[in-house]
Order: C-alpha cells, then sequence, then structure tokens
C-alpha cells in the first residue's frame, strides 16, 4: 500500500476527496494548538472489497510512546481505525484506489526544542515511509 502523509491545521474528507488548511508544516511551536493529519492510502487491486484496520502513534525523538494522564493512568496518545474500499463499476483490472482519512487532533502535550513522529501501521505492517516529523520550537529565555 502506498501511503502519503500530511501535517496540517486542518483537514476534512467530503466526496473521497482531502481537503486541507494549513499543510506541509514540520516546525510548530513549542505551545502547540490543534493540528492535523491527512492521509492518502492507495490500496492496491487485490487489497480492494476487504477490510483493513489502521493505526498512528506518537513517539519522541528516542521512538518512545508520547502518552498522557487520563483516569485510567499514563495512556500512549494513539489515533485508530477502520476502512474497506470497494470497487466501482468499469474501473480497469489492477488499478490502485485511493482512501482519504483526514484525524484532526487536540492540543498535544509536546515540549519545546524536542522532534516527534507519527508512526503509521496498516493491518500490523509499518513502513519506513509512513511517518511524519515534525520539531517544537524552544521556549525563549526570559530576559
Amino acid at each position: 500500500m502506498r501511503v502519503t502523509m500530511l501535517l496540517c491545521d486542518a483537514a476534512q474528507v467530503a466526496d473521497g476527496k482531502l481537503f486541507i488548511l494549513g499543510g506541509g508544516w514540520s516546525i510548530t511551536g513549542a505551545q502547540m494548538g490543534p493540528s492535523a493529519i491527512a492521509l492518502k492510502l492507495e490500496v492496491p487491486w487485490d487489497q480492494t472489497n476487504v477490510a483493513h484496520h489502521w493505526e498512528l502513534y506518537l513517539v519522541d525523538a528516542d521512538g518512545r510512546p508520547v502518552t498522557i494522564q487520563t483516569d485510567d493512568g499514563q495512556q500512549a496518545i494513539e489515533v485508530r481505525g477502520d476502512f474497506e474500499v470497494g470497487r466501482p463499476p468499469g474501473l480497469p483490472t489492477g488499478a490502485p484506489l485511493d482512501v482519504p482519512i483526514a484525524v484532526n487532533l487536540p492540543p498535544l502535550p509536546v515540549h519545546g526544542g524536542e522532534r516527534y513522529e507519527w508512526r503509521l501501521t496498516i493491518d500490523g505492517e509499518s513502513n519506513e515511509d509512513w511517518s511524519v516529523s515534525f520539531t517544537t520550537l524552544s521556549v525563549p529565555e526570559p530576559a
């Protein structure tokens, strides 16, 4: 499966298309506001008409999961979902099909001067290209 991932301020899926606002950044302030991840999955012909499961994980520069405190204790920041794409009539044999996914996020508990990465898995499989990274700026020292 081919995957395109883009960090943005907001994203939406409508009529099978991704609508992206403020897309293509990789550097943000120390205090991060709401953000989104726009995903375009290119599903091979032989993987259509089959249920698939995807998961996104936020990790730090050392590859450790970024966690938040919840009522159930520390939990990794993860987003997951399912998709299935069917072949429309008249599509040539072997043609891949697109699946757009928009993941809108609240402000994340990140620290200034750090590097983070969203990693994607599909059906438990990952690929080194299935990730998107960002850096937070350091908090300036008071004068």
